[in-house]
């Protein structure tokens, strides 16, 4: 059945009709997509950097040997190798916007202050991105008048020994037999250059525990398991991982746990199963948090600039780096397809 002619009604854009003189329907929320699961940066240790390029000491013990001295021999020496200086290039991360005066004063949807919303939101970004600059392949960099200093992320600290065959354990396991295309620097002259990529291949249970093994075989305790999406569903659906039920009722809903958030395994501490949207796809980080921080210049804040007409400006600031206090207290597995 058609509409009457000459009705008026809600929808109608003809002269004089209702349609320009209906209430808007629009809800007083703005719904934030807020994804916040930073787990490095929420729970590394944090510490006072006084200069932009922030440096500590790390050592090792020397491999255990046969110990046996003849009854009344003399003693020897030899020289003791001095501790290893390593160092970080403080970074400078930054948000920025401008609100018009008119846009703060008028009534809003979802907000009384757009300043207020901005700065909430854009601290939240500026958390993210400090959060990518920790665990990414990041090289670190002195920069230059036109050139960005940057922090050298956790993938770039931890390098070799490498190893190609499942099973054997090194800091750095590949996923492929050709691990030769695959290269991690590490720490040099002051700086700690970008990983390689090479040629990739299946992610495995027992290059996992490969990694994890040679954190242990150097004095680490790898503790955390942070993997990206693909990754953390592949931990999830390795055959020898025990798919469990939860009792309940009769009457109640039976729940299966597919999903591995504590890995029990021989190398240490149980390691906690963390999911990253921060970790690249093609890498498992096996990391012992004890022996990384970050250290802040100026830790995050926001501030008003300089007003030049009717609107007012904010930056959020952090000047930091991330300390490896030794990396060969972590591992990793490389070249995930």
């Amino acid at each position: 059945m058609a509409q009457v002619s000459g009705t008026t009604w809600s929808n109608s854009t003809a002269t004089y009709s209702m349609g320009t003189n209906v209430r808007e329907d629009l809800e007083d929320v703005i719904y934030l997509l807020d994804p916040m699961d930073t787990w490095a940066s929420t729970n590394l240790d944090k510490v006072d950097a006084s200069s932009t390029f922030h440096e500590w000491l790390s050592d090792v013990l020397a491999g255990a040997t046969a110990n046996r001295q003849v009854e009344g021999d003399d003693a020897s020496f030899t020289t003791a190798a001095p501790a290893e200086r390593l160092g970080n290039i403080c970074q400078i991360s930054r948000k920025t916007f401008i609100v018009s005066g008119t846009l703060e004063e008028v009534k809003k949807a979802g907000r009384k202050s757009e300043i207020k919303r901005l700065g909430t939101k854009y601290l939240k970004e500026l958390k993210r991105d400090i959060e990518l600059s920790i665990v990414g392949n990041q090289a670190s960099s002195l920069g230059g008048a036109a050139t960005a200093r940057s922090s050298a992320g956790m993938e770039s600290w931890i390098e070799g020994p490498t190893s190609t065959t499942a099973g054997t354990a090194a800091n750095v396991v590949t996923a492929t037999t050709n691990g030769a295309s695959h290269t991690t620097p590490g720490f040099s002259g002051g700086t700690v250059a970008a990983p390689t990529d090479g040629t990739t291949g299946a992610f495995t249970i027992g290059q996992l525990n490969a990694a994890l093994q040679g954190s242990w075989d150097d004095g680490g305790d790898p503790r955390v398991i942070l993997a990206a999406a693909n990754n953390k569903n592949t931990i999830d659906n390795f055959t020898s991982l025990a798919t469990r039920q939860v009792d309940v009722a009769k009457t109640g809903k039976l729940p299966v746990i597919g999903s591995v958030n504590v890995y029990v395994h021989s190398y240490g501490s149980p390691s906690m199963v963390v999911l990253s949207r921060y970790v690249r796809s093609s890498v498992v980080l096996c990391l012992d948090p004890s022996y990384w921080a970050i250290a802040f210049l100026r830790r995050p804040f926001m501030e008003t600039l300089a007003k030049t007409g009717d609107a007012e400006k904010r930056q959020m600031i952090a000047e930091h780096t991330l300390i490896c206090r030794n990396p060969a207290a972590s591992s990793k597995v490389v070249g995930i397809a």
